[in-house]
């Protein structure tokens, strides 16, 4: 028999015995909209889940996929955009001569990629696979990825994240304006009911063939550093 508190309380005032309530059949994930089972997962899911993910075309030219690196409890978290030939070659985001630029930008503030110390920081991409060719990511192919992106953001629950590239910035922040008018503010992204800043770069890959505009990506990261300072 099941009763509302008020009888419930009466019922055991009055010395009538227990009050037996019916016993909710527990929730099959299973039969949940792909995004709620992704909501869901913890590391170890998280990733196996992206390994195995055949969402989109992207997963039936892969070599690997390209979850993310670093420390899962980074006070600082960067996005770039999607894995190229030795990304996808490693399973690792930003290796090559573009990953030595960031890693040499990150040691400029204090920061590094390896480890598990306050200065530590998570690196992962929007696509989680390569697009043939490098070519731009379809919507479509975003659209698959994003829960990924969005529950790693929720795990390391991070004070700041740097977007870096024209592309990651349009898809992080849904907007399609030009990366020179999204740098140099803070941004905010609405994460599991948390407000987490955003601060826009370039891409190290960029910066490779623009080397002019370093000085306008070193800004940037002091920018996020006083972000993550306050």
């Amino acid at each position: 028999m099941t009763l509302d508190p008020r009888r419930a309380r009466l019922w055991t005032a009055m010395g009538l015995g227990p009050v037996w309530t019916e016993r909710a059949e527990p929730e099959d994930a299973s039969t949940l909209p792909r995004h709620s089972r992704i909501a869901r997962m913890d590391w170890d899911e998280l990733e196996r889940s992206v390994a195995a993910c055949t969402a989109c075309e992207l997963h039936r030219t892969r070599s690997r996929t390209v979850f993310g690196v670093g420390n899962r409890t980074a006070e600082w978290m960067l996005v770039g955009e999607a894995p190229g030939a030795e990304e996808d070659a490693r399973g690792e985001p930003f290796v090559g001569q573009a990953g030595r630029l960031l890693d040499n930008m990150l040691a400029a503030v204090g920061l590094t990629r390896t480890g598990t110390s306050r200065q530590a920081v998570y690196i992962a991409n929007v696509l989680k696979c390569r697009p043939p060719g490098n070519r731009n990511p379809q919507p479509f192919e975003v659209e698959q990825c994003d829960p990924y992106l969005k529950r790693q953001i929720e795990l390391i629950n991070p004070k700041l994240v740097l977007v870096m590239g024209r592309f990651a910035a349009q898809s992080l922040l849904g907007t399609d304006a030009s990366i020179a008018s999204l740098r140099g503010k803070v941004h905010r992204i609405e994460v599991a009911g948390r407000s987490v800043p955003v601060v826009v770069t370039y891409h190290p890959a960029y910066l490779l063939r623009n080397l002019a505009d370093k000085a306008k990506s070193w800004a940037d990261l002091c920018l996020a550093r006083d972000v993550v300072a306050a």
